[in-house]
This record gives C-alpha cells, sequence and structure tokens, in this order.
C-alpha cells in the first residue's frame, strides 16, 4: 500500500458520488487589474452552453507523462509552480487552477500522476490513484520543477508546489523530499505530523482545511501545525468552515465564501515568497 494511500481512502475527501461538472466556455479572464477572483474562477465551472472549453495554456509531454502549461502574460523570468491534481486526475478543474496561477503572475505546470487517466465516477478515481507508484510520481514531479527552472520561457527564481486532496498528500511529501523548493500550499492533504520527517522541509508552508472534514479532522491539523512549530518550519495553516474539496466548484460541497477566502490567502502567500 502507498506511502500514504490508505489514509486517502478512509477520507470522504474528493470521493463524491456527483460526476464532475464540465467546464464551460465561458469569456470570463483574468482583468488587467490581477489574478481571477473567486466569481471568476467559479464562472468556468458552469456547464457549457455552445463550443469548446476555454483554456490559456498549452499541453506538453513531460518526463514520459502529460503535462499542462499555463504561462503569465510578459516575458519571463517568472516564478513558477507544479500543480497537482485531486483523484479526479488532471482534468478541466486542475488547468483552470493552472491558469488562474499564471494570472497572478506565476508559471503553473499541472502534472499527470495518473498516466493519461482522467476519472468521472468514483470507482474510476479510486483504480487510478491505487494504481500509483510512489517513485514515479515523485519523480514525475522533481521533472516537473527541473522543467520550471530550465525552460527559457520561466527559468523560475522561485519554485512552489500546490495541491488539492491526493494532491495535497503529494504536495507535502513534495516539501519533505526537496530542499530547493521555497513554497508548499496543502489543500486538504493528508499530513505528516512527526517533527523528526517535517525537519526536512526548507520551504514555507500554507495549508488549507475544513473543520467539517470528515477524513483530516481538526485535531489532526492541529498535530500536523504543532508538529510544523517543533521542526522550525514556517508555516501557516487556514482552517475553514466547509468540509472537504470545498474549493472545488465542479464538487456538491463547494463553498464559495471559504474558497474566496482562502484564494485570497494563497495570492498573499505567493507574494511573499516573490520577495
Amino acid at each position: 500500500m502507498r506511502r500514504f494511500l490508505l489514509p486517502l481512502l478512509l477520507a470522504a475527501a474528493c470521493s463524491s458520488s456527483t460526476k464532475p461538472a464540465p467546464a464551460t466556455p465561458d469569456p470570463v479572464r483574468p482583468s488587467s487589474t490581477g489574478a481571477l477572483t473567486e466569481a471568476e474562477f467559479k464562472a468556468l465551472h458552469a456547464p457549457p452552453t455552445a463550443g469548446p472549453e476555454k483554456l490559456d495554456g498549452q499541453d506538453l509531454d513531460l518526463a514520459g507523462t502529460k503535462a499542462y502549461l499555463a504561462l503569465p502574460k510578459g516575458a519571463g523570468p517568472f516564478p513558477a509552480i507544479v500543480v497537482i491534481h485531486e483523484w479526479w486526475g488532471l482534468n478541466s478543474n486542475v488547468k483552470h487552477w493552472a491558469d488562474r496561477l499564471a494570472s497572478a503572475g506565476w508559471a503553473a505546470l499541472a502534472v499527470d500522476l495518473y498516466g493519461g487517466v482522467v476519472a468521472s465516477d468514483r470507482d474510476t478515481a479510486m483504480a487510478a490513484m491505487k494504481a500509483v507508484d510512489d517513485t514515479k510520481a515523485a519523480a514525475t514531479i522533481r521533472a516537473g520543477l527541473d522543467f520550471l527552472a530550465t525552460d527559457p520561457r520561466i527559468l523560475a527564481p522561485k519554485k512552489a508546489v500546490i495541491g488539492w486532496c491526493f494532491g495535497g498528500g503529494w504536495s507535502l511529501q513534495t516539501a519533505i523530499a526537496n530542499a530547493d523548493l521555497d513554497g508548499a500550499i496543502i489543500y486538504y492533504g493528508q499530513l505528516e505530523t512527526d517533527p523528526a520527517k517535517l525537519r526536512a522541509i526548507k520551504a514555507r508552508v500554507l495549508g488549507i482545511f475544513g473543520s467539517r472534514d470528515a477524513g483530516i479532522p481538526v485535531e489532526k491539523v492541529t498535530a500536523f501545525h504543532a508538529g510544523l512549530e517543533q521542526a522550525g518550519v514556517r508555516a501557516e495553516i487556514q482552517i475553514y468552515n466547509a468540509e472537504h474539496a470545498f474549493a472545488n466548484p465542479s464538487n456538491p460541497v463547494y463553498d464559495e465564501t471559504s474558497a474566496g477566502a482562502a484564494w485570497q490567502r494563497v495570492l498573499a502567500f505567493l507574494d511573499a515568497l516573490r520577495r
């Protein structure tokens, strides 16, 4: 069994029985004043009315897998971030997240840890998650970080990682395993609480959780925060009155108010990393 797979199987987390809604070709794009707002991001997840979905980035090959790259406007270098999907796989929601992060000035590379599988039901998602090989997944993420550091369009002076649920757990594991990472954003991912293991983290950490998350209870989040403090890791933990997966507009438990507040914390965190 994978090192943090079993707890994920126990979480209600991303395992909604409702099929994620398809993305819309909504014309709403980032304004010249800055990043996508929560309302604009939510609008991208409404049922489509006509035509193909609107995405700003491009698909590319990465270390034998597929990935999705979204770049900010203008010329680099850009700070950059690896984006790690939920248990559904590299779907439209995650690509919209990459576009959203690019609208905030970060080159965003969404990696695929499922080998091309995109799930629309629980059984497919569960099977894809169980099939993930930890060593290969870690290598894919590392390849993403190296790509962002060396691609001539990007040449990232700062590197971060962000993930949700399944991807949130991988965001934390990436921070533990990669000392050259500047920041790690964990949206309700499975946690490590041992200070001895957390001490390997050199990045700043932002953790975002829901107080009504049955799979990752507040007590576990509190223990995680305490472990980070004991390990001397610079960290900020935010807990919202929401359920697991509350930041995904495609999920029935989406909470626009909490998601919007969390996005503002993400923007502030990323801005601090750039300084």
